[in-house]
């Protein structure tokens, strides 16, 4: 369960973790192409791997509870407005 949580906390820092790795895109891009469309999706992987390897110390949670936990996390401000947004509609037709 512990897993679970830090992986949906670094999916939700993945903005985050994107600019705090700027400086690697400057320093690998005469190496390694990253377009700016693939730097969010890059920070992803990064915090998805930092879960996983704080999972691994902590003796908690499974590979599918690790990127379930991301994924959500990832999502949640969005998940979080079509829930506000449902809700609202269900109190307007009662």
């Amino acid at each position: 369960m512990l897993g679970f949580i830090i992986a949906g906390v670094a999916g939700f820092l993945t903005p985050q973790i994107e600019t705090l790795i700027a400086p690697l895109f400057k320093g690998i891009s005469e190496h390694i192409a990253i377009a700016d469309n693939e730097k969010r999706l890059v920070a992803f992987i990064v915090a998805m791997l930092a879960a996983g390897i704080a999972s691994a110390i902590l003796y908690s949670g499974t590979a599918f509870w690790i990127v379930l936990g991301g994924t959500l996390g990832y999502f949640a401000t969005r998940i979080i407005e079509v829930a506000k947004k449902m809700i609202d509609q269900r109190n307007a037709s009662e």
